[in-house]
């Protein structure tokens, strides 16, 4: 564990780690040694001699207390500061290394997984340097140190001792590794609940337009009650192991008892020296029964290095030695092949936006859309073919240099829990006021503003929560215009919005689009009417391109889409009327 854990730590924290369990080694030693001088202490007070002679062993005994304070005090600071070095090292690495990886990786249960890792696991980890090493170092030395002495004292009590030694180091070595499966057990269990009450507060609204109360919400009550049995399972494991651990020390110890009484009755053995040995007997059994408890942290604390370590052993997308630089807007795939899983999405995939145009991709639900916006930005990286950004393979370019010339603005707008101003500014930090204003105004956000009471200061709560769907997408239209980013990958934002935002919304992507190479997905096709060339998805394979009026005179696949659009969007019309007299008509018809 200790080499594992020093694999965690930067060379000056491993040399803090040594120097606290150096200190500690010594510390217990000296403990031990401070009870050892208990055994001629006692004889001399207890033979019936003269007590003066006990002033020797008395003096020892205070040098070697003050000699345990002076070791004792470093050693615990040092280990302290270790498990606090640790547990900032450890959140940074964790950060740097989940900002890397592909996206795929934060899929399922992997919001609850994170969260365990950086507070339940990151506090595993970083209490054994500050809390159990000092304690469990104890444990293990001032006994041994006791046997020595009781060897030297009395063999035959020393060497019985010794012989308990084997079972107690098997009975704890048991109860460690029950208690380790059970917690991983309980730990996949409780990363699920986390991640199914985070889904449950974040779908709020459509969990209470079904009205579906929190009794009802099966995988929530699932996951919960999977928990609690984890857990209860977890302490059927672990709480008869140490009690047996706990058992089998005291039965030891007993046995150490009859053993010293048989030999005082037979007059082999002085009272004083045998009371003075079973008080360091009795003194032995008291750390060795927190030991058992001190493990199964301990291996706990080794579960979680193991969950933390496989996050950092997961390989992030390769960064070039010589990153390639863009030379302009351009985005290209060539005979890209990609899936999530066994099965390819896309198929031999081929596309050229150039410098300064709109292409629109139009097709029906897992026609491999959005996967092409997410290759362009190197979300994931491709199985076959290559995706070239301004004629640079997205492979050779550097994570910022792509993420620079690239903005992206998708249906689904994440904010966060700050001000309107805070999360614009995120397009890019650096900007001034002024900037930050204009990209409001051109968004069309300053109309949100002026309607609350702190203006751009207003905080938007968790995840936007207290903006509309449309507001959201205004903000981060400007977010997005902040940054000015020559190429645009745009998710099309207006499919779900009424009337009043919908205008606001295209106003804003107007202003975002303008100049600039644009690859939309588009849901509503009367959008993309205007779009200098249409690329019309089937099964990840690009089945026709060209303009709108090209490809409805064709008669092929983009055709049928749109009349199939079409007629669905006339049925609304007429299942909605929208004039006083069609809505009287459909009254009096219903009546």
């Amino acid at each position: 564990m200790i080499r594992r854990l020093s694999e965690l730590l930067d060379r000056e924290e491993r040399g803090r780690l040594r120097r606290a369990l150096l200190g500690t080694a010594v510390s217990a030693a000296l403990q031990g040694a401070a009870f050892a001088l208990l055994v001629p202490l006692l004889r001399v007070l207890l033979d019936g001699g003269r007590p003066e002679r006990a002033w020797p062993w008395v003096a020892a005994l205070a040098a070697v207390a003050v000699a345990h304070a002076v070791v004792t005090y470093p050693s615990v600071v040092a280990a302290r500061n270790t498990g606090y070095a640790l547990s900032r090292s450890l959140h940074d690495r964790l950060g740097s290394r989940l900002v890397r990886l592909p996206l795929g990786w934060f899929s399922g249960g992997r919001v609850g997984t994170v969260g365990r890792l950086v507070t339940y696991d990151v506090m595993n980890v970083m209490s054994v340097p500050a809390h159990l090493l000092e304690p469990l170092v104890r444990a293990t030395v001032t006994p041994v140190c006791m046997v020595l002495v009781m060897l030297v004292a009395d063999p035959r009590l020393g060497l019985a001792a010794l012989a308990c030694a084997p079972v107690i180091v098997l009975v704890h070595r048991v109860t460690g590794r029950l208690v380790q499966r059970a917690e991983h057990a309980a730990d996949a269990a409780a990363a699920e609940a986390g991640a199914r009450v985070v889904e449950f507060a974040r779908e709020q609204p459509v969990l209470r337009a079904y009205g579906r109360t929190a009794r009802g919400v099966r995988e929530v009550d699932d996951a919960l009650v999977a928990q609690r049995r984890a857990g209860r399972r977890m302490i059927r494991v672990a709480l008869p192991g140490l009690a047996g651990f706990a058992l089998t020390v005291q039965a030891a110890f007993v046995l150490l008892l009859l053993l010293g009484t048989h030999l005082a009755v037979g007059g082999t053995v002085d009272a004083p020296a045998l009371l003075a040995l079973l008080v360091l007997a009795a003194r032995s059994a008291e750390p060795l029964s927190s030991a058992a408890e001190l493990g199964a942290a301990l291996r706990m604390a080794g579960n979680s290095v193991d969950r933390l370590q496989k996050v950092f052993d997961t390989p992030p997308l390769p960064e070039p030695d010589t990153p390639e630089r863009i030379r302009d807007s351009s985005v290209r795939l060539e005979r890209v092949s990609f899936g999530y899983g066994d099965e390819p999405v896309l198929r031999d995939f081929s596309l050229t936006v150039p410098p300064g145009t709109t292409t629109a991709l139009v097709g029906p639900s897992g026609s491999g859309k959005t996967t092409v916006t997410r290759l362009v930005a190197r979300f994931f990286d491709v199985w076959e073919g290559t995706v070239r950004v301004g004629g640079a393979d997205v492979r050779r370019l550097a994570q910022q240099e792509l993420m620079s010339r690239l903005t992206l603005v998708f249906q689904d707008v994440h904010l966060f829990d700050g001000t309107l101003e805070e999360n614009i500014r995120l397009g890019r930090p650096g900007a001034g006021e002024a900037e930050v204003r204009e990209a409001a105004r051109r968004a069309r956000v300053d109309e949100i503003a002026a309607r609350l009471p702190d203006g751009l200061r207003t905080r938007v709560g968790e995840g936007g929560a207290l903006l509309s769907g449309g507001e959201r997408q205004r903000v981060s239209i400007a977010r997005a215009l902040l940054k000015d980013a020559p190429i645009v990958l745009l998710d099309e934002a207006t499919a779900s919005l009424d009337t009043e935002n919908e205008a606001a919304v295209l106003e804003a992507l107007e202003a975002l689009t303008a100049d600039r190479t644009v690859l939309v997905i588009a849901h509503r096709l009367e959008t993309v009417r205007g779009a200098d060339r249409i690329v019309f998805l089937r099964g990840g394979r690009v089945a026709e391109s060209g303009s709108h009026d090209e490809l409805l005179a064709r008669k092929g696949p983009y055709a049928a889409f749109w009349s199939e659009r079409e007629r669905a969007r006339g049925w609304r019309m007429r299942a909605v009327p929208q004039s006083e007299d069609e809505r009287g008509r459909s009254c009096t018809t219903s009546s």
